[in-house]
């Protein structure tokens, strides 16, 4: 079994990657998605996104990051694939599942599951211009409205060259809300012979369990429950027990850490009150210390109440 890091745009960042690789048993992360229009990006904007490029593309677990890109143009988006390669990514993710209506209007992400001929556009032109050593992955949603072209999607993918399909078991309209549709990757399993990740609503060893039965799938991504509970993924490959309360304390105080003294350490209390909001959901503790947390404004003051 194969655990994969998702890319959660605005929360996993080259320090949660770090994190998390850090807690243990990822196989693969992806990075938050970089945005393709009209251009060859620079070289700073994809170690922006992945500073693990600088690194040999792996976090200091030694954990391999792939860049994933969106976008519309096929030629820009395999022009930029192959420069991502050239940096050191080991491989290309391709992002056709974003839900934002502000990415989905510009063309970019789920919108695209509308248009089997545009996938399978985008992800032959990066085919053919990334090395054949290279992995061309993609990531979907079920559909964008509904799941009528779902099939269609896979085959197109399937057709066009991709080497893995990870696949988020709910549409665009669905966005979040449970539950997930796992049964539907088994279908979709039917007509392609690539290799599939199912995703969506895994919070717990037990979650992985049931999602592996209903989607005939043995390999995982996770993206919310790995910060609800960031030891998931060893629950489900080692059964290890869930991380307690002062484990995953100190963990966020060793975070506090890395994040204040970064470059984006101004983000800092927004970024911990968001991870707070998916470790309410596995722990009492801390829906109580949100209630207090909500209200501080300062660094310091968030690191006092973490370590009393």
């Amino acid at each position: 079994m194969k655990i994969v890091l998702a890319p959660m745009e605005g929360v996993v960042d080259h320090l949660m990657r770090d994190m998390l690789t850090r807690v243990g048993g990822f196989d693969l992360c992806i990075t938050e998605f970089i945005r393709v229009v009209e251009q060859t990006l620079p070289a700073k904007t994809f170690y922006r996104y992945c500073p693990e490029l600088l690194n040999g593309a792996v976090t200091p677990a030694g954990v391999p990051v792939r860049v994933q890109l969106l976008g519309q143009h096929p030629q820009w988006l395999a022009e930029n694939a192959v420069r991502a390669v050239e940096l050191g990514s080991p491989g290309i993710d391709l992002n056709f599942g974003c839900p934002a209506k502000t990415v989905n209007k510009s063309k970019g992400g789920a919108v695209l599951l509308k248009e089997p001929e545009t996938l399978y556009q985008i992800i032959k032109a990066v085919r053919d211009a990334v090395p054949k050593d290279q992995p061309v992955s993609a990531k979907i949603r079920l559909g964008f409205d509904d799941t009528s072209l779902a099939l269609e999607n896979a085959d197109a993918i399937t057709q066009a060259g991709a080497d893995l399909l990870t696949i988020h078991a709910r549409t665009k309209v669905d966005g979040y809300r449970p539950p997930a549709y796992w049964e539907w990757i088994a279908k979709i399993k039917e007509v392609t012979d690539i290799p599939i990740i199912a995703n969506g609503e895994i919070w717990s060893a037990e979650d992985a369990i049931l999602c592996q039965q209903r989607s005939g799938c043995q390999d995982l991504m996770l993206g919310r429950g790995a910060l609800a509970m960031p030891n998931l993924a060893q629950t489900i490959k080692q059964s290890d027990a869930p991380m307690s309360w002062e484990q995953t304390k100190e963990l966020l105080v060793s975070y506090s850490g890395y994040e204040i003294y970064s470059d984006k350490g101004r983000y800092y209390p927004n970024r911990i009150k968001q991870w707070f909001n998916y470790l309410k959901r596995q722990y009492p503790e801390a829906e109580s210390m949100f209630v207090e947390l909500r209200k501080l404004k300062h660094a310091d003051d968030i690191v006092q109440m973490l370590t009393a």
